[in-house]
């Protein structure tokens, strides 16, 4: 076995380990083994974090927007030139295949830093004017401050940059968490902002990293410091978050999961539908909030593309990183493979698995690719988020009956309808009760455009210009004209 790759926290413009020295393992999904090993962050770490933070903040809060757009940009390029060993370090950590890995998630980061540099320079309110006589009256943008965030482990580059690219932009300072099963790339970012912060003679404390596992986000949602607490992740975990933020009337920026439905009517070219479709519900293997893993299709097509699907899924590949052919790797850890398995185990009599179903191999944590029809809407399956490469089929009447279904679970954060008929798409996409409506595809995002859901997916926008603003607040100032 060779020797494990040490993963350090970055406070304050250092690679530091955990105070008291405890290490968690990091393992490699392809094969299961622990390849790492990274700080277990206790008190002590996330103190020194905050307080970096928080001296690091006055200076960049009262840069010009011009300033702060500088550096993203420098960050935008520097962690595009590392573009080769950024999708490396994530390959080995997350199991993603490699060059699917360098086309599908370096490029969207390096358009999505650059986006936010220039966001801070559009900073938008009301018209400075007399909205009272003898008085005039101009509304400020300012940044909340220090922002705790929380990273989850599906997209960790990617998802890294979400968290800090709009917090910095607007003028705040970032303490962040990777997930204690990915924490590899974002250390390998802290290093690349560290770089660009130094050339640039700008506060070590803008940026700094701090892994660790629940306990570890649970001590920096609770600190005192942060003025917003942001995180991608479960329900269960975002309802902690708000209920500890609530004690402090802490900001809460939360990003929680999905059900996603793919709502295909008979009118649809099935064929296009089907390949579109089943990429979008098995990339990533399936461990996406917006995946289209829903699939709610009128009766009177509903066999012909079950059928379709099945075919597609199984000519579908996983496997390792560097085979150019397969689509999506491993699940991320034994837990996720365990949770899908058992959702699969405990499917109904009505249900039926027509095809996949199972563990991939018998090292790492591979599963293949799963269509499952026959279902019913209270089925488990269909109410819960499986998180894993498992696509279900209902069959529907009428788009009243799909309406009602696929609004019928406590998640609302992406969906797609598939038509031909622009008024019925219309519609659709003003009834169906989720944060984005796609018409035609499922899954493209662009930076410009707003990321967010509603009920159990949380509240917030990521991306676009509301993401942004998220991370500022709005304060209005009066002057007397007799003055």
């Amino acid at each position: 076995m060779s020797e494990l790759r040490i993963l350090r926290n970055y406070i304050d413009g250092e690679f530091r380990d955990a105070a008291d020295g405890r290490t968690t393992e990091v393992v490699n999904p392809v094969t299961g083994e622990t390849y790492a090993t990274a700080p277990l962050s206790a008190a002590a770490d996330v103190d020194a974090a905050m307080a970096a933070a928080a001296a690091a903040f006055p200076v960049w809060r009262d840069k010009t927007p011009s300033e702060r757009q500088k550096a993203l940009l420098k960050i935008a390029d520097a962690i595009e030139a590392r573009a080769d060993e950024l999708v490396a370090v994530e390959s080995e950590n997350t199991g993603k295949p490699i060059g699917l890995t360098a086309s599908e998630e370096i490029p969207p980061m390096v358009d999505q830093i650059r986006f936010f540099a220039g966001a801070a320079r559009m900073l938008e309110g009301r018209s400075a004017g007399e909205y009272m006589e003898g008085m005039t009256s101009i509304v400020r943008r300012e940044p909340v401050g220090v922002c705790a965030q929380v990273a989850p482990w599906n997209y960790p580059m990617m998802m890294a940059v979400w968290k800090f690219a709009p917090a910095i932009a607007a003028g705040n300072t970032v303490v962040l968490k990777p997930s204690d099963t990915t924490p590899a790339s974002t250390v390998l970012i802290a290093e690349i902002i560290g770089g660009v912060l130094a050339e640039l003679d700008l506060p070590k404390g803008i940026f700094n990293v701090v892994c660790g596992d629940r306990d570890t986000g649970r001590l920096m949602v609770e600190h005192a410091t942060p003025a917003m607490a942001s995180i991608t992740g479960s329900v269960r975990a975002g309802m902690q978050v708000a209920a500890s933020a609530a004690k402090d009337v802490k900001r809460v920026h939360l990003e929680l999961g999905g059900k996603a439905p793919v709502v295909v009517f008979q009118d649809t070219d099935i064929a296009k539908a089907v390949e579109d479709i089943a990429v979008a519900g098995y990339f990533n293997a399936g461990q996406d909030c917006t995946a289209a893993t829903r699939v709610l299709v009128h009766e009177s097509i509903h066999d012909e593309f079950v059928a379709q699907l099945a075919k597609a899924a199984a000519d579908t590949k996983t496997g390792a990183p560097d085979d150019e052919d397969v689509l999506y790797g491993p699940l991320n850890n034994a837990n996720q493979l365990a949770q899908v398995t058992g959702f699969i185990e405990r499917l109904p009599a009505h249900a039926k698995v027509e095809t996949g179903g199972h563990r991939v191999g018998e090292k790492g944590y591979f599963y293949a690719p799963t269509v499952v029809s026959g279902l019913k809407q209270d089925d488990e399956i269909i109410q819960n988020e499986v998180f894993g490469p498992v696509i279900t089929v209902q069959s529907f009447a009428d788009e009243d009956q799909a309406v009602s279904w696929a609004n019928g679970v406590e998640y609302a954060l992406a969906s797609s309808v598939w038509t031909k008929d622009h008024a019925r798409a219309m519609r659709m996409s003003k009834r169906l009760d989720f944060g984005c409506v796609w018409i035609n595809t499922h899954i493209p995002l662009v930076a410009e455009m707003p990321h967010g859901g509603f009920k159990k997916s949380g509240y917030g926008k990521d991306l676009s210009g509301y993401g942004f603003e998220d991370y500022t607040r709005v304060k209005h100032v009066m002057t007397s004209l007799d003055g």
